[in-house]
């Protein structure tokens, strides 16, 4: 017996060496990636957040102070009914042309912007500012900083991922809006001539597209009204939507959207992923050393 539990003592230092040594060799493992491996994805994370960030404001070649004027042609595959296009300089529509044919008297009416007025695209303005925030983030780690623990890494990534989220999820989602909120809000005074009573536009980015959506509306008369139902908040209203403004209750008769691809905000969509995708590799990266965090403060 005395045999067996020398043998058995044996085995467990043994078992204790090789445990040692593989938490040493975890060791040495995590301390490089927190020295090394973690700054080369911030950098990388930063460099891919800068070109993005460059998107937002391409500057006119040759002047560097001044940002480009793009044109897009509004259209649809299925209508024509509305037509148009937009001059986009960096975050701002600074002109619109835009044709409607009227439902009943198939009349084109024309609305171009007031010559002193522009649109600022308040989704495009939001994105740029997370990534802004995002970048600032991973400045304030530079490659002198030193990581000592993977949940200080982890709180970054989640940190600047958040930053991220909220700047895709601000050109993937655009705002929701009742009828009431759309017809007094400053897109209606953009216009000369002025927009008539039954006619409201919604500009709006989705995804990598800028859509115009037209509203044609008519007045109910009191003796439809029994039914009377306000609509609630959406991005886009169906025909037959009702709402009141003032003394007046409106229906929607007809809507027509139109859009165009801004070619920039695709590519500033795929820079957002790639960055997740960075961040997401990393935090899985730490999480291998999960088991090692039990021998070392976390």
């Amino acid at each position: 017996m005395l045999g067996v539990e020398r043998y058995s003592s044996f085995e467990a230092s043994k078992m204790s060496a090789a445990s040692q040594a593989e938490r040493a060799v975890l060791e040495e493992e995590f301390n490089w990636l927190l020295k090394e491996e973690v700054h080369a994805v911030l950098k990388q994370l930063q460099d891919i957040l800068k070109e993005a960030s460059r998107r937002f404001s391409v500057p006119t070649p040759g002047f560097e102070g001044q940002l480009k004027q793009e044109n897009f042609i509004l259209g649809s595959s299925t209508m024509d009914q509305v037509k148009g296009v937009l001059t986009l300089q960096g975050e701002a529509l600074t002109q619109a042309d835009i044709n409607i044919k009227v439902a009943k008297s198939s009349q084109v009416m024309h609305f171009v912007f007031r010559d002193d007025k522009q649109w600022k695209l308040q989704q495009v303005q939001d994105a740029r500012n997370h990534v802004t925030q995002a970048l600032q983030l991973l400045n304030s780690h530079d490659e002198t900083y030193h990581f000592k623990t993977g949940a200080e890494v982890n709180k970054l990534m989640d940190a600047v991922m958040l930053q991220l989220i909220r700047a895709r999820n601000r050109l993937t989602t655009p705002a929701s809006m009742t009828l009431p909120e759309l017809a007094s809000c400053g897109l209606m005074k953009m216009f000369n001539p002025p927009l008539p009573g039954d006619l409201m536009l919604n500009l709006y980015i989705n995804l990598s597209k800028l859509c115009l959506t037209v509203y044609q509306l008519h007045v109910l008369q009191p003796n439809t009204t029994k039914n009377f139902k306000p609509a609630g908040s959406s991005v886009l209203h169906n025909p037959g939507a009702m709402f009141e403004m003032g003394s007046a209750k409106l229906e929607v008769s007809h809507v027509h959207t139109v859009e165009c691809v801004v070619p920039w905000l695709n590519d500033t969509l795929v820079f957002f992923t790639i960055s997740l995708q960075l961040c997401q590799q990393l935090k899985d990266k730490i999480s291998v050393f999960s088991s090692f965090w039990n021998y070392r403060p976390f």
